[in-house]
Order: structure tokens, then C-alpha cells, then sequence
């Protein structure tokens, strides 16, 4: 399981791949919380959330899922590091673990406004699952 960014205009891209889709789930949040915080590793894993989300399509579940998890750091103001990720059909359900941010050990690194469709893309390629998606900053 790697991910990687990409430029993307103004905006930042994100390259996930994973041997299966399950992973390719969870690597992906992990992408997302190592472009919002400088220190992914100190977040600490004190806490746990609950997340169910359904779409029809991969790749639409993919976005949704990064939609939640950018809505709970927004709103909630957490940062989560662990994720497991279990799917059934079109219906993802996921465990994290993470805290409340703390600015004394947090440094955030952008700020992430959403999680966009332009460029989405999750496919099966020989080596297991790949996917791209665009964040807007």
C-alpha cells in the first residue's frame, strides 16, 4: 500500500494504491491526514469514531468516505491516523482511531476545503487497486 501527491493547479492531488479495495480505502485516509498534518505519526490513537457510508460506484464511495472523515476534522476538530475499513457490496463501514487536535502537537499543514469529483478515479490496474482524487485547498 503506497500514496503519493501530486500538483494539481491550485489544488492537491492524491495517488493511492493498495492491494485490494478495503485497503485502498484506508491508505487513502491516511493520505488525506498526512496532507492536513505535518506530524501524522503524533497523532495518538485515544479515541475511536464509527463511520457507514453506501454509494453505488468505488469511486463514489471513495469520495464520500474522504468527505466524512474531512468533515469530522472540520466540524469535530479530530485528527484520526488508524483506520479499518470493511466493505459489503456498495456499503463501506469503518473504524479510526485519533484525538482531538491539539495545537501545542498538531501542525497542520493545509488546509483541506474539500474533497471534489474533477479528476476522481478508482480502477483496478495489475498490480491490485489504484485511485486519484483531487482535494481542494
Amino acid at each position: 500500500m503506497t500514496y503519493e501527491f501530486f500538483e494539481h493547479t491550485a489544488d492537491l492531488g492524491l495517488r493511492i494504491r493498495a492491494d485490494n479495495l478495503a485497503e485502498l480505502m484506508e491508505e487513502a485516509a491516511r493520505a488525506l491526514f498526512a496532507a492536513i498534518v505535518v506530524n501524522l505519526d503524533g497523532i495518538r490513537e485515544v479515541e475511536t469514531a464509527q463511520f457507514a457510508i453506501e454509494a453505488d460506484r468505488p469511486d463514489d464511495l471513495l469520495r464520500d468516505w474522504l468527505a466524512e472523515l474531512l468533515y469530522a476534522f472540520h466540524a469535530d476538530h479530530r485528527l484520526f491516523a488508524a483506520f479499518e475499513v470493511n466493505l459489503d457490496g456498495n456499503r463501506l463501514e469503518a473504524t479510526t482511531r485519533g484525538e482531538p487536535i491539539d495545537p501545542a502537537r498538531h501542525e497542520i499543514d493545509v488546509e483541506i476545503k474539500a474533497v471534489t469529483y474533477h479528476g476522481l478515479r478508482v480502477e483496478r490496474d495489475g498490480e491490485g487497486w489504484l485511485a486519484e482524487v483531487i482535494v481542494d485547498l
